[in-house]
């Protein structure tokens, strides 16, 4: 991480110079610090030199990093209709620490509306609260690609080439992310009400079709932030093609500081899977995987060979060189098969971090709140939990010990671990119960939705599909994952003939019970990760029939909902995350 640290300093030049404070002008002229103003007199803008937000007479809001407009913003009345003017814009608190506008107007069809506009200091979003008849705030930010940032799994990538309709609706969960044509700039909008659905408005065709558009209700008095994010190179995308799987590919980018990078490959179902970009460690010691959300960073060797379940052995498909250049390598995988758009944007923070960068998950911490945010993130969900030990790591060990015949000698720490092993045994049994448990009851509470609504059948069964999914692999597992009590009844087995056994087949006797054991423990483990996979699968296909089909909307929110509560707390070998 120095050495990119260094080269990107050498790169990017001189640090830029101070920013200014809080600055508030009326048609161009400044408005003196601590100056309230009931009205202006022609258009206001106030920055805080990251970003600069212009309220116009007309009724638009223009928001950028001062050097370009990033997001044309509207407030709408209920019925969607914009305002066209604001009849008094009013300066309600003009401090260091930031400057708030009173804004009322009204649209084509006469409809009053009102809200209050603040820019903190330091900060790269504007915050909007509702006044009177304001529903909603709409981002227009033209750009191909919208991401519905998932910190529990992966992403939800829109890419709208691959979207027919005009408009559709995406899942309310608090973020999503406009990323800006030309790759230097994307637009976060983060709110606190989950209760309505996002409307995501697209427009042209082919290669021009783009996503013009997103409006978000405010709810119950309830805030809607938008924030810039802007630097060259800020985001990437590149289409992949089948022939790239297995292929090195160079990227005509490069990372534009240290931070943790998210890259959203494109599958062969057309959904999202999301991996954690590496970044260089030092020289020849390979690469650091960042740390998720104050989880430990992992060091990948310099060959990038990497092991899970599900997956097995591969190369991990995208990383950073010490030079500062962005790779490819998508896998040539029968169960993961990379091929349309991948994105790769600023995801979280690393050590490196400069102070003055921004990134996904530091705009939702700052708009939201730490309490507030880290509820939402579900850190405590996100924690691993690990009990007893692994059945490889239990082979290992008893190898050794009657290998050099000290079976006697160590008898309690055989005691122990036969304890510890099966007591990771039941962990991972009970993870793969929940997994079941839960496809079923999926199952069932989505046939009852397709009888009560006879019209989604359609996009239902998807959704059903992909549930049944786990019962197939546990169908073709289930004899070689046996069971805790089977487990329990060769640890007796094995105190009563090996433990202090000291014949010449000793070592034989504990290979055939380390063996046995090591194939329902690898058994195990891969149904978990399995199990995860589907859950995975079945909670970005949620998010995408209803972006389709709008009528969905009820049925993919719970599914989502549902999902997102099995996938708490994985056991370390389920794979959570690549």
């Amino acid at each position: 991480m120095k050495v990119l640290l260094a080269i990107l300093a050498l790169v990017l030049g001189p640090q830029d110079p101070p920013r200014a404070g809080i600055a508030v002008s009326d048609s161009g002229q400044p408005v003196a610090r601590d100056t309230m103003l009931e009205a202006f007199k022609g258009d206001a803008a106030v920055s805080n030199g990251r970003i600069k937000a212009t309220v116009r007479k007309d009724g638009a809001i223009e928001l950028g990093d001062g050097a370009a407009i990033h997001a044309r913003i509207a407030l709408l009345a209920a019925g969607g209709e914009p305002a066209v003017k604001f009849e008094k814009i009013a300066l309600a608190e003009n401090a260091r620490a930031g400057a708030t506008l009173d804004v009322s107007g009204k649209t084509a069809k006469g409809e009053v509306l009102s809200a209050k506009i603040r820019m903190k200091l330091g900060e790269v979003a504007l915050e909007f609260q509702p006044g009177p008849g304001a529903a909603k705030v709409r981002i227009g930010t033209p750009g191909r690609f919208l991401i519905l940032p998932d910190f529990f799994s992966d992403d939800v990538l829109i890419d709208a080439r691959r979207i027919p309709p005009a408009a559709i609706d995406l899942p309310s969960e608090n973020f999503l992310l406009h990323l800006a044509d030309g790759g230097a700039a994307a637009v976060m909008g983060v709110f606190e009400n989950r209760e309505q659905d996002v409307r995501v408005a697209l427009t042209g065709s082919g290669e021009a079709r783009k996503i013009a558009a997103s409006e978000i209700e405010f709810g119950k008095g309830k805030k809607i932030w938008v924030a810039v994010l802007a630097a060259p190179g800020l985001w990437h995308a590149r289409d992949l093609v089948p022939d790239d799987a297995g292929k090195i590919l160079p990227l005509e980018w490069k990372p534009p500081f240290p931070t943790s990078w998210r890259a959203d490959f494109t599958t062969g179902r057309d959904l999202t899977d999301s991996w954690d970009v590496l970044l260089p460690a030092e020289k020849d010691k390979g690469y650091i995987k960042p740390a998720w959300l104050g989880g430990g960073a992992n060091t990948i060797p310099p060959d990038r060979k990497r092991w899970t379940t599900v997956l097995g052995s591969f190369r991990y498909p995208c990383w950073i060189e010490a030079g500062g250049t962005g790779f490819l390598q998508p896998l040539a995988h029968p169960k993961l098969k990379m091929n349309g758009p991948v994105v790769i944007y600023p995801f979280n923070r690393v050590p490196e971090t400069a102070t003055d960068v921004f990134t996904v998950v530091d705009v939702a911490r700052a708009c939201l709140g730490v309490g507030p945010c880290q509820y939402l993130l579900d850190l405590e969900g996100q924690k691993q939990e690990n009990k007893g030990w692994a059945t490889c790591a239990t082979r290992d060990m008893l190898t050794k010990i009657y290998s050099q015949g000290e079976q006697k000698a160590k008898h309690k720490e055989i005691e122990q671990r036969l304890q510890d092993v099966l007591l990771f045994v039941k962990h991972i049994r009970g993870r793969i119960e929940r997994y079941v448990e839960f496809a079923k009851k999926t199952r069932a509470w989505l046939a009852e939705q397709a009888k009560a609504h006879p019209e989604l059948k359609g996009p239902i069964g998807e959704l059903e599909a992909v549930a049944a999914e786990m019962e197939e692999r546990y169908a073709a597992r289930a004899e070689k994952i046996k069971t805790p009590e089977h487990v329990a009844k060769m640890n007796d087995d094995f105190r009563k003939n090996v433990m202090d056994y000291e014949g010449a087949d000793a070592l034989d006797r504990c290979k055939a019970y380390a063996k046995a054991l090591v194939e329902i423990g690898d058994n195990q483990d891969e149904l978990a990760g399995e199990g995860r996979w589907v859950v995975r699968v079945l909670r970005q296909k949620a998010g995408l029939v209803m972006a389709l089909d709008p009528r969905m909307a009820a049925v993919g929110a719970e599914v989502r909902t549902r999902t997102q509560e099995v996938l708490r707390n994985p056991a370390g070998h389920e794979g959570a995350r690549h």
